[in-house]
């Protein structure tokens, strides 16, 4: 949490439940999800999604289970990847049981859309027997029939009825080791979902602004309604949903809880957008920095600034700052201080150098010496 106050934020208090090895809810971390685009009885193909995924940054996975065929492949996906996997059923109790018996964490599945209950206490049963948790996923595209009838069209208390009436039906069943979701791709009825949901329940929630769009549209969609819920201190586990592979899901997932000071990893780079001021060309220096650090995964801040009018200032605020000077010379700070200068031919390789040298000494609980004036 931030020192200072205007920064700060209060959580909602919710349950705690587990998602294979990954805590949520209560506590812990804010995770943050994908889902891949693979064919899940392609294991090998699954795999090596997954395993970008992981390089980016992802706590769980999901894969959709729609035959028997993915089940199958499951076992293999679970034992091979390095994070939680969640199936994503939808309608069919058998494969909710095999994913379950493939050693699944959890199984993404509506209750009520399974058939009798004799096929609810199977899987709930299936699901408590292999320690998986569950997700309770309703979508504002997929209501159910008395409820669009009821509220005439997808609304929040249509959302939020719906998942109120699938967690009584695990709850009567004495299981309580699930979460919850309640997505729209309308930002507005998403985020009005959530806090209305968030008000009834201590539920986990799994938090989303579904079919949000491709990278860009997607990305910004995503950053106004999860952000605006998680400023209000609402999502226990979160992912964002892009018409793109899924590590970029991760990485924009990543980015939305570093900016709000929820969670820290890799290098935060505060830029400019330049102008005619610039003693460099900023653009392009943090283009190529942001290749080239990208493997850093120690939390660290560096300031890319063109010019001496905020510079000095934004420098202040990050570990490591660079400020455009004249000549072809630029102004390092270090931890808020001016220390040496850099000349633009080696200013991108010798601020890898300092980053990477400043991420080893956090990881060592070292300080660094000041460098020398070049």
């Amino acid at each position: 949490m931030s020192y200072r106050p205007y920064q700060q934020i209060a959580r909602r208090k919710s349950r705690q439940i587990h998602v294979g090895s990954v805590p949520v809810g209560g506590d812990a971390p804010i995770s943050v999800q994908t889902m891949t685009n693979t064919l899940t009885s392609d294991a090998a193909a699954t795999i090596a999604q997954i395993r970008r995924a992981e390089a980016a940054g992802v706590d769980i996975v999901r894969v959709s289970c729609p035959d028997e065929e993915s089940t199958a492949a499951l076992k293999k996906i679970v034992r091979e990847a390095r994070v939680p996997i969640v199936a994503d059923i939808h309608f069919h109790y058998r494969r909710a049981i095999e994913a379950a018996e493939a050693g699944a964490a959890c199984l993404r599945i509506n209750p009520g859309n399974i058939g009798s209950a004799e096929r609810v206490r199977e899987v709930i049963k299936a699901a408590r027997d292999h320690g998986c948790s569950m997700r309770i996923g309703v979508n504002a595209g997929s209501l159910e029939k008395h409820l669009l009838e009821k509220y005439g069209e997808p609304n929040p208390d249509a959302l939020v009825e719906s998942a109120l009436e699938h967690a009584k039906i695990l709850q009567d069943h004495d299981f309580h080791e699930f979460k919850i979701s309640v997505k729209a791709s309308d930002v507005f009825l998403a985020v009005a979902a959530y806090k209305q949901l968030a008000e009834a329940c201590d539920h986990p929630l799994h938090i989303g602004i579904t079919e949000a769009g491709g990278r860009r549209t997607g990305t910004v969609k995503s950053a106004m309604g999860l952000g605006a819920l998680l400023w209000a201190g609402v999502g226990d586990t979160m992912r964002v949903s892009l018409s793109a592979e899924p590590e970029e899901e991760v990485l924009v997932g990543w980015e939305i809880l570093k900016g709000l000071g929820l969670r820290h990893r890799g290098v935060k780079i505060v830029s400019c957008p330049s102008c005619a001021r610039q003693g460099y060309n900023v653009i392009e220096t943090v283009a190529k920095l942001e290749e080239r650090l990208a493997h850093i995964e120690t939390p660290l801040t560096l300031s890319i600034i063109g010019c001496v009018v905020n510079g000095p200032g934004e420098a202040l605020m990050t570990d490591i700052g660079v400020t455009g000077g004249g000549g072809g010379r630029h102004m390092v700070y270090m931890a808020g201080k001016t220390d040496h200068h850099v000349d633009s031919a080696s200013m991108v390789d010798h601020i890898v150098d300092l980053v990477e040298q400043k991420a080893a000494a956090i990881r060592a609980g070292e300080v660094i010496p000041n460098q020398a004036a070049e």
